[in-house]
């Protein structure tokens, strides 16, 4: 059981990370060179093995892995510097709370009110 459950553990870790990579990937991929953009997109979005993209690439497992982690340590620090991430997280927390005011005042019968705030919602996510 307790080998099931590490498994699980680290699964969780390992996806938490990829999905992680992947939202920072979609932020700031314009702003890596053409090579790393290609490598890490296909390990990360398309999900191909370091072996896969070796074999396409023309270069050692090595050499990806090491183009995969640089480029993971360049996005979290460009998230460091730049926040867009974040800022990014507080706008769709910030719009689910207006939501569920939105969502309460309905319940009391203020309908108009209930509706301006699920346009200022609607703006924000369309904003985001």
């Amino acid at each position: 059981m307790k080998i099931s459950k590490g498994i699980t553990e680290e699964s969780g870790l390992i996806l938490k990370e990829r999905t992680e990579l992947s939202l920072l990937f979609d932020f700031y991929s314009e702003l890596l060179d053409e090579h790393k953009k290609d490598i890490f997109g296909e390990y990360i979005m398309n999900d191909l093995s370091l072996a896969e993209i070796s074999e396409n690439e023309g270069i050692s497992r090595q050499g990806v892995h090491d183009i995969v982690k640089r480029t993971s340590l360049q996005l979290r620090e460009y998230e460091e510097k730049l926040g867009l991430v974040k800022k990014f997280r507080e706008l769709q927390q910030l719009s689910r709370k207006i939501d569920s005011v939105a969502d309460g005042l309905l319940a009391y019968g203020n309908e108009e009110a209930a509706g301006r705030l699920k346009n200022i919602s609607k703006a924000v996510k369309e904003t985001i």
